[in-house]
């Protein structure tokens, strides 16, 4: 039985496919408001987008790296880049044309 390789963040980023980086942190009010939000955009994207979510207390060296400061953020990555990147509570509407953009 084959089992899934585990990949790092920088690996996973590096897809032709966007990707949609939520950081997030368990305490936070305006965080749970994204997660519906989110659960909503993969509803109606499917497969065209992957969605990772990065809790900022337990990957630190991941939030300093993208010097996170504020939470919820959002990052776009595309082949490893940041195409697109914005703090607080995002409408899904607002995300989709966003990812279409930059699909």
């Amino acid at each position: 039985m084959a089992t899934k390789e585990k990949r790092t963040f920088s690996e996973m980023i590096k897809s032709d496919k966007p990707v949609l980086v939520d950081f997030f942190a368990e305490w936070c009010g305006p965080c749970k408001t994204m997660k519906p939000i989110l659960e909503e955009l993969k509803t109606k994207m499917g497969d065209k987008i992957t969605i990772l979510k990065v809790d900022v207390d337990e990957s630190p060296l991941v939030s300093s790296a993208y010097h996170i400061q504020g939470v919820p953020t959002l990052i776009l990555f595309k082949n490893g880049n940041i195409v697109w990147r914005q703090a607080g509570v995002v409408p899904s509407h607002y995300l989709e044309n966003v990812i279409l953009q930059n699909s």
